[in-house]
């Protein structure tokens, strides 16, 4: 193969992992000619209304899935913690990039962290799982809806209709925006989506000849540690629908993996947490077992 063309939404932090993947992808395979195939997806176009409500994370995929499906393109490129636990019969993930950084962002034009927003602040987020966490610190806090791109969300806070808004760090800082970045939002108190931070290549199962070029890209660790946190997520069904976060490290030189998970509710702040760790290579057995731990807790409830 010769060329590869990856399909890609359009927003500007698409755009961008999607050029990363490519220039990786040239650097490892000299010769390899990249196309990028942008394409818009129902998660884009619909934003008067939360991901809950219009289908779950899964509408980021189906476009550039189909895509793929007719021959238009090779591959696909997406934010690892957008991909449904479960594929669509006929596809593979064929690479997961190193990790950027997990963590969530505060951004406020006025405020250095949640704890110095004042009394009632307006606080931008459609994530379930950033409201849950964010009711169990401050209650008092009006939790407004907030879509659409990276630029959009914090020209809607440069605009004035919030106080402060939450947002991945990763995403900030790929778009050059880290000096937005007011406080980092992290483990243990904080946790982030499952597999935040990462960069995963999908293609179509089977298609040994783009498997063999994206391996190349394939991160031991990060694969390790997101595999941990997608399979606590999977056990619990968790969806966009169901404010559910986790956090895999690697400690003892990369030979032991610590998870911790947390289920919460965004009604009302309640959080159930657990933690667990084990052999790095069984990363699916430790996910099982906090999603065990969380459920024992009571996590299902809000499940």
């Amino acid at each position: 193969m010769t060329v590869l063309r990856i399909a890609t939404r359009k927003s500007p932090l698409a755009l961008w992992q999607t050029g990363h993947v490519a220039e990786r992808l040239r650097d490892a395979h000299p010769g390899l000619q990249v196309e990028l195939v942008p394409m818009s997806t129902r998660g884009d176009q619909v934003l008067d209304r939360s991901l809950a409500a219009i289908g779950g994370k899964g509408l980021f995929l189906k476009e550039l899935e189909l895509a793929m499906q007719r021959g238009e393109a090779d591959c696909a490129v997406h934010s690892l913690k957008d991909v449904p636990m479960e594929l669509e019969p006929g596809f593979a993930l064929a690479a997961i990039l190193a990790r950027a950084d997990h963590a969530d962002a505060f951004v406020s034009n006025a405020f250095d962290g949640i704890d110095a927003l004042p009394q009632g602040a307006r606080v931008g987020t459609s994530s379930l799982r950033r409201q849950a966490q964010l009711r169990a610190r401050r209650p008092d806090l009006q939790l407004l809806d907030l879509r659409g791109n990276v630029n959009t969300r914090l020209a809607r806070l440069d605009a004035g209709e919030y106080d402060a808004i939450v947002l991945a760090c990763a995403g900030l800082e790929r778009l050059g925006f880290g000096e937005r970045i007011r406080a980092r939002l992290d483990a243990p108190d904080w946790l982030p989506a499952p597999a935040q931070g990462a960069i995963a290549i999908e293609c179509r199962d089977g298609d040994a000849t783009v498997q063999a070029l994206c391996a190349a890209l394939d991160d031991a660790a990060t694969h390790a540690r997101v595999s941990a946190e997608r399979a606590m997520n999977r056990a619990l069904h968790g969806s966009c629908h169901v404010p559910v976060a986790a956090l895999a490290r690697l400690e003892d030189g990369g030979a032991r993996l610590v998870l911790q998970g947390l289920v919460g509710s965004a009604s009302d702040g309640r959080l159930v947490r657990a933690r667990a760790e084990g052999p790095a290579g069984a990363p699916d057995a430790i996910g099982l077992q906090v999603a065990r731990q969380l459920l024992d807790a009571g996590a299902g409830e809000f499940l």
